[in-house]
């Protein structure tokens, strides 16, 4: 080989040798930048593509009533989703969600978010939270590639409407939003977990495990007993339609230990569909609803008349006159009552007679009373958004409020305080603090917060000599409406008219009627109060309130196996208790 032949062949040889240099190079550089430079990030998105974090919802507990009856529980279901190919079209991965909507029931508003999640390239998107397990089946069953489910639990109601003020209401991710579900969230919640899902290069689903497990959360058991809540419920829907009222609430209570029995509201929701649809139906109006009580209200101007010592047993008022100006109000009656003892003012409820038995108490001693049983502050009642009634300071007190507040006008109070007060009148004179929750998770965080559970309001002399005038307004008083049979019944009426904004004025055709009571009176098993709004036609509490007080209590009598108890030379007397008929 001459020497001009062998000098090309080592240029070409350098050159090539140059090259291949370089190309090692960069492949180094390559390598350095994945391997070293960008590793955690390719790392990363590989992980994304083949690895799903997913949580694992707890069990959420149960909601028991008194007798160990299912409120709320959470069933086992299933949820679907998509996981997008990185790198493929986005055309395709809509392709899929439009084979599915018609079972999924996926409306326009839902395919259009899912469409964007796509377009954003999102490598986890839910097409459906919490469907049935057959729902779920058929969808696997089409194979559609990046199309998975995973476990879940959701929130059943199995009695629907039923006491839906009291238990609330979940989210999507079953976090209560009102009731007892909001109130004891952190309890019946549980802790959650986290699984781990492997996919291989199809994005199929080879492998589950599990990085976390989950806590289920407690259960709790309320007071409420099922039976006489479907009976409180069924008989409140009725006189809300038969009265044409706007709502009406019920409550009923174990006067001694504060338990509530039943607490209903109409209109009412169906907590399987939260939150309701139509706006303010969620609002309890047993305890979350402020309103001038009226006569009810006289329990408390009795009261302080009798604790104060400021009128005889025999004293009399005089009533001949059915008007009474005060200012800026004309107070009247039903009908002049002439002469009437201190007991008769309350039994026929006469206004004219609270007004003066009120000017007899005096400002001082009426307020002192009315803070005593409660008004004007919770009552400690362990659900959320409580109202305290609206009352007005001293300084506030004009001319005209000692006589309204006599009566029950200017000032405002819940269903469940004028309850409170009337307990503490069956309790000879003992306030107790209601409640809803039986036993739980360390129910005592939330009441630490509460009123003490037993304050004395009354001497029991006082309490016994109310509960006397109590039982003779049901016996021959505005409340006759509201007797049971075979039992002593105490209680009193209340028919206010409501505050017309718009002409400044109490209104002459909008009222309140109320009914709150206890029996028998001798050894109280049960207290109620029943109010309806506006109802039409007949509108005072002892024509459309009582009753239904009386109808409630014949059913839930009945079904706790109280029965009368007969005694020579009484028409009745206490009742007697089958044994396990005490809630």
């Amino acid at each position: 080989m001459n020497d001009p032949t062998r000098k090309r062949i080592n240029r070409r040889t350098a050159w090539l040798a140059l090259g291949l240099g370089l190309w090692s190079c960069l492949i180094i550089l390559r390598l350095v930048q994945l391997q070293v430079l960008e590793h955690g990030r390719y790392k990363t998105e590989v992980l994304e593509q083949s690895r799903n974090k997913l949580p694992i919802r707890p069990q959420r507990g149960t909601i028991f009533d008194r007798q160990g009856k299912i409120l709320a529980r959470s069933l086992p279901v299933q949820s679907i989703f998509l996981t997008p190919a990185p790198d493929g079209p986005t055309s395709a991965e809509v392709a899929k969600v439009e084979a599915l909507k018609d079972i999924l029931g996926l409306g326009l508003p839902e395919l259009k978010s899912i469409q964007k999640r796509i377009e954003r390239k999102e490598h986890f998107i839910y097409l459906k939270r919490r469907i049935l397990p057959e729902t779920a089946e058929k969808i696997a069953g089409l194979g559609l590639p990046g199309v998975s489910s995973h476990s879940e639990t959701k929130r059943f109601y199995p009695n629907g409407r039923s006491a839906a003020h009291v238990l609330g209401g979940v989210n999507i991710d079953e976090q209560g939003q009102a009731g007892v579900e909001f109130a004891y969230n952190a309890v019946l919640q549980g802790r959650p977990g986290q699984s781990l899902v492997l996919r291989d290069a199809k994005r199929r689903k080879y492998r589950l495990e599990t990085l976390q497990e989950s806590e289920p959360g407690q259960d709790i058991t309320l007071t409420l007993d099922e039976t006489i809540q479907y009976i409180a419920e069924k008989e409140l829907e009725k006189a809300v339609q038969s009265t044409r009222a706007a709502w009406g609430t019920v409550i009923i209570s174990h006067p001694a230990s504060g338990e509530i029995l039943a607490m209903a509201s109409a209109p009412t929701y169906d907590p399987n569909d939260y939150p309701p649809h139509e706006p303010g139906v969620g609002r309890s109006r047993a305890f979350q609803y402020n309103f001038e009580p009226g006569s009810t209200f006289k329990i408390v101007t009795a009261a302080a008349a009798l604790e104060n010592g400021v009128v005889g047993p025999a004293e009399t008022f005089d009533c001949r006159e059915n008007s009474l100006d005060i200012p800026g109000h004309d107070i009247r009656d039903v009908k002049p009552f002439g002469q009437l003892t201190f007991s008769e003012v309350f039994i026929y409820s006469s206004n004219i007679g609270a007004i003066r038995v009120g000017n007899r108490i005096g400002e001082t001693a009426l307020r002192r009373m009315i803070q005593s049983f409660g008004f004007g502050q919770r009552t400690g009642l362990d659900l959320p958004g409580e109202e305290k009634g609206i009352y007005r300071p001293s300084a506030f007190w004009n001319r005209r409020t000692l006589p309204s507040v006599s009566i029950g006008y200017e000032i405002s109070v819940t269903p469940l305080q004028i309850l409170q007060a009337v307990n503490t009148v069956a309790n000879r004179g003992l306030r107790v603090r209601p409640h809803i929750i039986k036993t739980g998770n360390n129910p005592g965080e939330v009441r630490r917060e509460s009123p003490p559970d037993e304050q004395r309001v009354l001497s029991s002399e006082t309490a016994d000599k109310l509960a006397a005038i109590l039982e003779r307004a049901v016996e021959e008083g505005t409340g006759q409406e509201a007797r049971i049979e075979g039992f002593q019944v105490a209680g009193k009426t209340g028919t206010a008219q409501k505050y017309d904004l718009e002409q400044g004025r109490y209104s002459l055709d909008r009222h309140l009627a109320s009914f709150a009571g206890f029996f028998p009176v001798e050894s109280p098993a049960l207290s109620m109060i029943i109010v309806l709004d506006e109802p039409q036609g007949l509108y005072y509490g002892g024509q459309v309130a009582a009753p239904v007080f009386q109808r409630i209590g014949r059913q839930v009598l009945r079904y706790m196996k109280i029965y009368p108890r007969f005694q020579p030379g009484r028409r009745v007397i206490t009742a007697q208790m089958s044994p396990g008929g005490k809630p």
